[in-house]
């Protein structure tokens, strides 16, 4: 039996490890694929403080030169389910694991536009992830869905591959930070179409064009590709504590569950701001609370 099992090794879920391994209680994080989660795919971060400037990429390897330092254990595996009995269980396909502690870090995975092609089209030229993705589009035309931070990023990260970057947004006011609109806004191979709703993705074996309603007005969008960036839904079905009417698990200011001795920490949390940042201090806090809990029992 683990002290305390952190379910994801993103932001939250190492710096929740940092913390109660530091504690000297017996800790283990469990991550279903790569270290350090949604961080490795933001080609630019520019508001971690002492940081500047710094790629996803680099910031995630210093998170796992810092774990390796201080030996966390991490093991790689899909967790099902999270119950509580005189101590959580957690289980995989293949595992279970026994904890007294738990700590909910498993982040949040994108909202789907849930339109004709979406599904069908996925990986041949519908994608989440422009960093991933975006260089197969080289000269290509390619649309972004969304009006916020993470659309406005990519789709100025797009513009410097694409010939020609649409975004394509339902309100007639873009929600993206002050900032960012700007850089959009003086790429000369972005265009804004707002006020439009996208209602298919077409094509054969690849994107070919999109059908949208621009004020009421419906018409076909010639594009190579379509990068969808309408928001987030959070990983937390796997546990049954209180969550908000998102999904998002609600929590105290030590981010404590409705269950006693199961946290929540970074974006699978309900909360207003969503950054690495807050990501790490709620990791400090559920790992130093729930180290503190067994070390003073």
């Amino acid at each position: 039996m683990h002290d305390i099992v952190i379910v994801g090794g993103g932001a939250a879920g190492l710096s929740a490890a940092i913390y109660a391994t530091r504690a000297m209680v017996d800790t283990l994080v469990i991550e279903r694929s790569s270290i350090g989660g949604n961080v490795s795919l933001i080609v630019d971060i520019e508001n971690y403080l002492g940081f500047p400037h710094i790629s996803g990429d680099e910031l995630v390897r210093r998170f796992e030169e810092h774990a390796s330092e201080i030996k966390v254990k991490i093991e790689t595996d899909s967790v099902m389910s999270i119950k509580k009995d005189d101590n959580f269980v957690i289980k995989s396909p293949k595992n279970e694991y026994v904890a007294k502690k738990v700590i909910i870090a498993t982040g949040m995975r994108p909202r789907k536009l849930g339109v004709m092609g979406e599904d069908e089209l996925l990986g041949r030229g519908v994608s989440y992830c422009a960093t991933c993705d975006g260089p197969l589009f080289a000269g290509g035309e390619v649309a972004v869905i969304g009006g916020g931070n993470s659309a406005l990023t990519e789709a100025i990260f797009l513009s410097n591959i694409a010939s020609k970057v649409y975004i394509i947004h339902r309100r007639g006011k873009l929600r993206a930070d002050p900032i960012y609109q700007k850089r959009a806004h003086e790429k000369q191979n972005i265009e804004f179409i707002l006020n439009s709703v996208v209602h298919e993705i077409k094509g054969d074996k690849q994107v070919e064009s999109m059908i949208i309603s621009t004020n009421g007005v419906r018409k076909e969008l010639k594009v190579d590709g379509v990068f969808i960036y309408i928001g987030n839904v959070p990983n937390t079905e796997m546990v049954n504590c209180e969550k908000d009417n998102n999904g998002f698990i609600l929590t105290d200011e030590n981010m404590m569950s409705s269950i006693e001795g199961m946290y929540a920490a970074g974006d699978c949390r309900a909360k207003h701001l969503r950054q690495i940042t807050t990501a790490v201090c709620d990791g400090a806090i559920a790992g130093w609370h729930a180290a503190n809990s067994i070390t003073q029992a």
